[in-house]
């Protein structure tokens, strides 16, 4: 099991901890529940360092990205980030990536803990016969902390004195002191940053955050948080099989930007199936793969699944046959053997303003 630089920290403040895509990772410190109110009240702190990162760059380096991703990478600028995909030749999606512009033709792209040392395989491939692009793998190096919360751009410039945080919108960044890059984007459906550092760096700059009021919060936080906020995860609602059509996120796949990898299989998938919101009408909790029913015939499955502190509701995201996609559809979760009612509903289930 791998362990990031802040593996001492979390044991010292009594996290559990648990395997999770190769690491060691804190799974919750005071209770899921509690550090789901935390975020959605004030601040909450994750470390995401199990993280990939891979740095793009050369004068090749733009074209690369542009081919090699599903979203239109010519929006892009210094300073900006983009979340985008990437497909095999199928059109199913490999991973759900972030892409940073540090510079003119030189990108930072985040990957999935669990889907790392697949995609930096993929990524070697791709890149072979291009002696204008270099790929650089700096994810032992580079720690990653999440901060999210309303109170996170509080937190943060009062700590930092980076008081032009504020003005930075979704999915754009800045530089501070250290080398320090810190992100407006996240993965709760609240407001906040991921801030980049050395992973040397990443326990002082933890404690600082925890002293000036970010609370610890774990995998199981994070999982509740990123549902309510209708995310998708890979293995769950995005995988090699199932298409961005299907998964929830087509609207991350730009098919007049020109041709990129997987392209061709796209324009000829057919769109029979959808992503949806599910809320149990009654108390109970739907998990990942569980049936779903519509007039007796089953129309489908659950890809994650759990009980929402936020809305005080079983809540579900689930792949339905199309035409039972419509918003107000009542239909039957099969939960341990019993017809549990719910019906559709719109996606995101919790967004704040983000």
């Amino acid at each position: 099991m791998k362990r990031t630089s802040l593996y001492e920290t979390h044991l010292a403040a009594g996290a559990t901890m648990v395997p999770f895509a190769g690491w060691e990772m804190p799974v919750s410190y005071a209770g899921t529940v509690a550090e789901v109110a935390a975020v959605r009240s004030s601040t909450g702190l994750f470390d995401v360092s199990h993280m990939g990162e891979v740095s793009v760059s050369g004068s090749g380096a733009f074209d690369f990205i542009q081919y090699l991703t599903t979203n239109d990478a010519a929006r892009l600028s210094p300073g900006k980030a983009q979340y985008s995909l990437l497909l095999n030749e199928n059109g199913g999606v490999i991973d759900d990536i972030i892409i940073y512009c540090l510079a003119s033709n030189a990108y930072l792209i985040v990957l999935n803990a669990g889907c790392k040392d697949k995609d930096w395989d993929w990524l070697q491939a791709q890149v072979q016969g291009k002696a204008n692009v270099v790929l650089e793998d700096v994810s032992k190096s580079t720690a990653l902390i999440a901060v999210q919360g309303p109170k996170a751009v509080e937190l943060i410039s009062q700590l930092t004195g980076q008081e032009n945080l504020s003005e930075l919108k979704r999915f754009q960044f800045s530089r501070g002191q250290c080398g320090l890059i810190y992100s407006r984007t996240g993965y709760t459906g609240d407001d906040g940053f991921e801030i980049f550092c050395e992973s040397a760096d990443a326990p002082s700059l933890w404690q600082k955050l925890t002293d000036a009021g970010g609370v610890p919060a774990g995998l199981g936080a994070r999982d509740v948080l990123r549902l309510e906020a209708g995310y998708p995860l890979y293995g769950h609602e995005l995988d090699a099989e199932a298409s961005p059509f299907e998964s929830g996120v087509g609207w991350a796949v730009k098919m007049n930007k020109g041709n990129f990898i997987g392209r061709a299989a796209l324009l000829d998938l057919p769109k029979n199936r959808s992503l949806v919101g599910l809320q149990m009408d009654e108390r109970a909790i739907p998990r990942e793969h569980y049936p779903i029913s519509a007039n007796g015939e089953l129309i489908g499955h659950t890809t994650s699944g759990t009980w929402s502190p936020t809305l005080r509701a079983g809540i579900a995201m689930a792949r339905v046959d199309a035409e039972f996609a419509v918003l107000g559809t009542p239909i039957s979760v099969d939960i341990r053997g019993r017809a549990c009612p719910a019906k559709v509903v719109a996606l995101p289930f919790y967004r704040n303003g983000v």
